[in-house]
């Protein structure tokens, strides 16, 4: 017989944030362990429940017993499983006891290799009763739980205490214990607005019994989107705050969500809106709302309680964030009293780290490699210099103090009020960018050029001290960084060596050549995968990467080249072409051929014109290179299939006459370097 399965536990308050990832993971569990049971079918889904204090799930087509089974055991080899004289061996006799088998009940079957003894047994099916709430039991123990607690007197271990267990299969209680609990079928609803106790006469009636009787919306999903429409109907004429974290949050809080509209004194406006918003969001977790793309002195509260005059609520949740904001007008107010020159001053007694220094030391590493990108770029140095000196300086202030997210956005705000230049003051805000995938990348010259010199700082100095990520472990976020300077460097564009900005940074942090190589090689695997996530074709990325370009404004230009390159009906043999061109010079000793073939030493016809044919090129693929035509360069390579072909056609390369396998040997040198100035085709 089928029917419906719920399984429910009643808790405290789970964590917030990871209450849905909870629920999804009970889900997941125990659906693999009732379909490998045979208790379900692979297209029974099922469905996950979660609110603040209860993880539930249900699945429709639950078998009330397991089907029988054929349980197949494979043993050892025919070969290794007899003796000389046929008896079972002491591999086999001890495989028979463990599958409680004679020899008279083995099978034989092959599996493509060699012939196996196989224990068949038929299983009767057991009923559910015997297995859920050992199902349950495995399937908690394997949750994403960070941290275990045990309460009351029990041994009993979960992410909150429970209270409750309610196992259901139709109409019938599936007997059973789990963290020390009887399974029932009796739970409770909403702690203010339930009726009490609430019966689960079946487990299809959960839902709409926990809606109607017990005032608690079950599932997630489902109360996630009572909240976003409630929020844009309280709005009114406003805009919401889109925030998709801030929404699974306050769904997670909340069983039964009730949107009310509040406000606060104007006055508070006058501080920096990031600072309002944040206060806000984290803190109170409150909607804020906007006008016309500015913040008002409104806001969307989610409540727990839907009740007929909220007045009390709403002037409740006034008076709670009042505090808040006044806590940040007077941080804005009494920062604004010390210039930022004064606060970068202060940096001298904030350690960045142990091994390089104070935040003072790195300011000055930072000014200096800001100095280099700006002389490069031909930007206003002056500028640069002064946005990398007080990029730092708001660390030492209040409002940062209590909001870190707001480094960089309280520097730009200070810096204005200080009379800084507004290229200075963007540069300090934008410093930090991109924080994370997809971010916006700082704008003008200036910016780009403090951006630069603190991730370029941060990697040289932490592969100077050999902090180099491994694995999944990266504490000091040089993954992101390294992506950062290439976003900088590939979307601005910008024309800077990347090799060059290595070098300086590594040398202001008193790293070595080999530092410097390392960190040069780890930024070009970066890049490997910025390029791949992008649609780059690999073999594509990898060609252009083989030659370590140090440009990276360039990469994309020279990836377009080879996409074009490859469409060519020549490409393929060219490709294979220097392919063999490569190996063979493997196998030589290059720094001994001279960079080009000499003319009286060749023979061949087929190599007088393959030599002519490169000579006549040379000169027109440098031009094209030099004036990062790529496309057009590597098109014009494909002219030289026809002879490359004929040369691996009539020439012995490997000729027994030391000069004349020499000057063969350089020019294929010659045709390499020529055919490989935008990328490495024999990767093609």
């Amino acid at each position: 017989m089928k029917d419906m399965l719920l399984v429910e536990l009643l808790t405290e308050e789970l964590p917030p944030k990871s209450l849905a990832r909870l629920a999804q993971a009970f889900h997941e569990q125990l659906h693999a362990q009732l379909l490998a049971a045979g208790f379900i079918e692979a297209q029974e889904a099922g469905r996950w429940l979660a609110t603040p204090r209860r993880l539930a799930v249900q699945f429709e087509q639950v078998q009330a017993a397991q089907p029988d089974r054929v349980i197949e055991r494979k043993g050892p080899a025919v070969v290794s499983g007899l003796e000389d004289n046929g008896q079972p061996s002491k591999a086999l006799q001890g495989f028979m006891r463990s599958a409680g088998v004679s020899f008279e009940q083995l099978e034989r079957t092959h599996d493509g290799k060699a012939e196996y003894f196989v224990a068949r047994q038929h299983k009767a099916g057991e009923a559910l009763d015997l297995h859920l709430a050992t199902m349950v039991e495995a399937a908690l123990k394997k949750l994403p739980v960070a941290k275990l607690m045990r309460w009351g007197a029990g041994e009993a271990q979960f992410v909150r205490p429970v209270h409750r267990l309610l196992m259901l299969h139709g109409s019938r209680v599936v007997p059973g214990n789990v963290l020390g609990l009887t399974a029932g079928n009796v739970t409770r609803g909403h702690r203010f607005m339930s009726a009490g106790e609430i019966v689960i006469a079946n487990a299809a009636d959960y839902v709409d019994t926990l809606r109607d009787t017990g005032k608690v919306i079950a599932d997630f999903a489902e109360r996630r989107e009572m909240i976003r429409t409630q929020l844009q109907q309280a709005a009114g004429g406003l805009q919401c705050l889109e925030d998709a974290a801030l929404l699974d949050e306050v769904t997670a809080l909340v069983e039964y969500p009730a949107v009310y509209a509040a406000s606060f004194e104007a006055e508070y406006l006058a501080v920096p809106q990031e600072c309002l918003i944040l206060t806000m969001k984290a803190n109170q977790k409150y909607f804020p709302l906007f006008e016309q793309g500015k913040l008002s002195n409104r806001f969307l509260v989610v409540s727990n309680m839907a009740v007929v005059d909220p007045t009390h609520i709403i002037e409740g949740n006034a008076r709670v964030v009042r505090p808040r904001l006044a806590d940040a007008k007077f941080f804005f107010e009494t920062d604004r009293r010390l210039p930022l020159q004064q606060r970068a001053a202060e940096l001298g007694r904030v350690i960045y780290h142990n091994k390089l220094g104070t935040q003072q030391q790195r300011v000055e590493r930072l000014v200096a490699i800001a100095r280099q990108v700006a002389t490069l770029l031909r930007s206003d140095v002056a500028q640069a210099e002064r946005a990398a000196l007080l990029c730092k300086a708001d660390l030492t202030s209040l409002m940062v103090g209590e909001f870190p997210e707001l480094q960089g956005t309280m520097g730009r705000y200070y810096a204005l009020h200080d009379g800084e230049a507004q290229a200075v003051a963007d540069a300090i805000e934008a410093h930090y960018r991109p924080r994370y995938a997809g971010d916006a990348l700082p704008q003008g010259n200036v910016a780009c050029a403090v951006a630069l010199a603190d991730k370029l700082d941060a990697l040289a100095g932490l592969f100077s001290i050999g902090q180099i990520p491994t694995g999944d472990k990266d504490p000091f976020g040089l993954r992101r960084a390294a992506l950062g300077v290439l976003r900088i460097l590939l979307e601005t564009p910008l024309p800077l060596p990347l090799d060059e900005l290595i070098g300086t940074a590594m040398q202001l942090n008193r790293g070595d050549a080999a530092a410097a190589g390392q960190l040069f090689e780890f930024m070009l695997e970066r890049l490997r995968g910025l390029l791949r996530d992008a649609g780059h074709a690999v073999n594509a990325v990898d060609a252009v990467l083989a030659l370590k370009p140090t440009r990276i404004d360039l990469v994309t230009a020279k990836l377009e080249a080879v996409r074009v390159f490859s469409a060519l009906p020549e490409a393929e043999a060219l490709a294979v072409a220097n392919k063999r061109i490569v190996n063979i010079l493997k196998k030589s000793a290059l720094e001994s051929l001279p960079d080009e073939a000499d003319v009286a030493l060749l023979q061949a016809p087929a190599e007088k014109a393959l030599f002519e044919q490169v000579v006549a090129i040379t000169p027109h693929i440098r031009s094209l290179v030099a004036a990062e035509d790529y496309t057009e360069a590597l098109t014009q390579l494909a002219g030289l299939r026809a002879a490359v072909d004929r040369f691996f056609e009539d020439v012995m390369v490997m000729a027994e006459e030391t000069l004349i396998r020499q000057n063969r040997l350089a020019l294929l040198k010659q045709l390499a370097g020529l055919m490989n100035q935008v990328a490495d085709i024999s990767r093609l």
